[in-house]
């Protein structure tokens, strides 16, 4: 069972938190102020860490980050901040968090996230190969068939590909799909992702006997192995 320490001195997001992370398995506590979370910041057990920017009395969070670090811990940080601009973003990112995500957010989003640094922190649970129903992917050669039919792929495209069957049978947002695929820290407001998600599904599922790539109206897209699987397909 994963542990996760959640720094957040609002109690009621706290909780909010806690409870999807529990519900998903995880193993949570909670600490409310700065003089807790500095003992308890430094404990080895933690998997991943939840840290808010702005706690109380105006302490901001990245000085717990920095301590965290200045000790040698390499625990994956994601930090939660209102601060949306990008020079705050790379203010994190210089101080040792590993990702960085802004209010509001959604908890599949944080999740995901939350996932995604525990998978990278632990080589062993590094995949070399990824399977979906008939679909097959192999991250070293770069190689994807599909019931034995080999598919070229653009390198952005692949990049997609493997983000969606990272996070196979659940649903990924615009947000996670522009930073993860395309490096972008902000909505460039196109089509871009529309016209990629079209071009990968007439490679991917065109000849098959039934579609792995679907669209969750109103929150994004979804890889799923069993027909049916998305929340809602356009």
């Amino acid at each position: 069972m994963h542990r996760c320490l959640i720094i957040e001195d609002d109690a009621d997001n706290a909780r909010y938190i806690a409870r999807g992370l529990s519900a998903q398995g995880w193993q949570v506590s909670i600490c409310s102020s700065p003089s807790q979370a500095a003992g308890q910041v430094l404990e080895p057990a933690w998997d991943v860490i939840v840290l808010d920017r702005m706690l109380s009395g105006d302490v901001d969070g990245l000085s717990i980050l920095q301590t965290l670090r200045a000790h040698g811990r390499r625990t994956p940080v994601l930090v939660l901040s209102a601060l949306a601009a990008t020079d705050e973003r790379v203010r994190g990112l210089k101080a040792g968090c590993d990702d960085y995500l802004t209010k509001p957010f959604s908890l599949i989003e944080l999740s995901a996230r939350i996932e995604a640094l525990v998978r990278r922190s632990d080589p062993a649970e590094s995949p070399r190969e990824l399977r979906a129903a008939d679909l097959r992917i192999d991250l070293i050669t770069r190689s994807v068939e599909r019931s034995g039919r080999l598919i070229a792929l653009q390198p952005r495209e692949f990049r997609l590909l493997a983000y969606l069957m990272l996070h196979q049978g659940r649903t990924v947002t615009r947000t996670m799909l522009l930073e993860a695929v395309w490096d972008y820290r902000f909505d460039p407001q196109t089509n871009l992702i529309d016209v990629h998600i079209s071009r990968l599904r007439n490679k991917i599922d065109r000849e098959a006997q039934f579609p792995l790539i679907h669209t969750v109206r109103g929150a994004g897209y979804m890889l799923a192995a069993r027909p049916g699987a998305a929340a809602s397909e356009a």
